[in-house]
């Protein structure tokens, strides 16, 4: 049962290196935290436990994902909004 898991944990690690490269504290930063969250639970063998894990790395790709949406959004209001009031 495990292995069935194995292609989901490596796709969310994927995704997880991708969404990292545009952290804002850096691309180095977010790739060692990312490899010391997964070496931590990497002898982990209850498909239960490793469902909740996956389920909290998506929702960690959620957050990212909602954090550079902000930070596009904040980048194109300063671009066209004046911060003087008439």
């Amino acid at each position: 049962m495990a292995n069935s898991l194995r292609g989901e944990v490596k796709k969310l690690y994927k995704n997880l290196l991708y969404l990292g490269r545009e952290y804002p504290k850096g691309a180095d930063y977010f790739r060692s935290r990312l490899k010391a969250a997964f070496l931590k639970n990497k002898d982990e063998t209850d498909p239960e436990k490793i469902k909740q894990l996956i389920a909290r790395g998506e929702f960690v790709i959620k957050e990212l994902e909602a954090l550079y949406f902000l930070r596009k959004y904040r980048a194109m209001k300063r671009r066209y909004y004046s911060d003087d009031k008439p």
